[in-house]
């Protein structure tokens, strides 16, 4: 059983979805979490009192990574309250679902801040925190299958997550020699509020569970929870700058 007891974890966008379940895992495993969120307040407190009656410390921040200024101002609230960082999720995305060339300014300028540099610049503001951790300290990204595959409406999306996916890896190359693990999960076709704004979203799950190799499993935000969980132990200290992929092999049928 995977213990994550002393730990702190920042989970991004945990208020709802894929963030939700993962603050929800790491807590069940040990770790006291930080649960930033930009809108939903009211679903952010419901998933702090979960996670308060598992025992664990939990603190709600509200922050817009897109903003650098909300970022240095959540890390050092993370510093100053907690005094340490071992697990930081990358989660917060936005998913503008359209047409890649009918793309605006604005729309290519938030959805790169948000889903790129978001990660960039919690990173910087975190190091001091997370490189002075006692143990490995993890950094997972969550991606998504529109960074190696060609999906309707999801040309900006995939492209920021393909961006995403190149810069753990190349922050893997510059900060792993300092006990940091970066690593990416790339997550399938999941049932949640963001992908169900996505055009045909109906047909994209249905073809993805057509090419799972897996059965009649569905699956699930805890699945990709699992995968986060894994990555944020002590069991994938050896796995450095990788993209794991939890789809049930619908990416590699042909």
């Amino acid at each position: 059983m995977i213990d994550l007891t002393g730990k702190v974890a920042l989970v991004t966008g945990g208020s709802r979805g894929l963030g939700r379940a993962i603050a929800l895992k790491l807590a069940e495993a040990g770790a006291d979490i930080v649960l930033n969120f930009v809108a939903s307040r009211t679903a952010a407190d419901q998933t702090a009192e979960h996670i308060a009656r598992l025992g664990r410390r939990v603190a709600e921040v509200q922050a817009d990574v897109s903003e650098p200024d909300d970022i240095a101002a959540m890390l050092d609230w993370i510093s100053e309250t907690f005094g340490r960082l071992d697990i930081l999720v990358s989660n917060a995305a936005v998913g503008n679902f359209g047409s890649l060339i009918e793309t605006r300014p604005e729309e290519f300028d938030l959805t790169m801040n948000t889903n790129v540099r978001g990660l960039l610049m919690l990173v910087q503001n975190a190091l001091p925190l997370l490189a002075g951790s006692t143990s490995n300290s993890k950094v997972i990204a969550l991606s998504s299958t529109g960074a190696n595959l060609a999906l309707p409406h999801c040309g900006l999306v995939g492209a920021s997550k393909a961006a995403l996916e190149s810069a753990v890896r190349h922050l893997a190359l510059e900060l792993g020699d300092r006990g940091i693990n970066f690593n990416a999960v790339q997550a399938g076709w999941v049932d949640t509020d963001t992908t169900r704004t996505a055009p045909e979203f109906e047909s994209l799950l249905s073809a993805q569970s057509f090419r799972q190799m897996t059965g009649d499993r569905v699956l699930t935000a805890d699945d990709i929870a699992n995968a986060v969980l894994f990555l944020a132990s002590p069991l994938s200290d050896l796995i450095q700058g990788q993209t794991l992929v939890v789809d049930g092999g619908a990416a590699v049928r042909v």
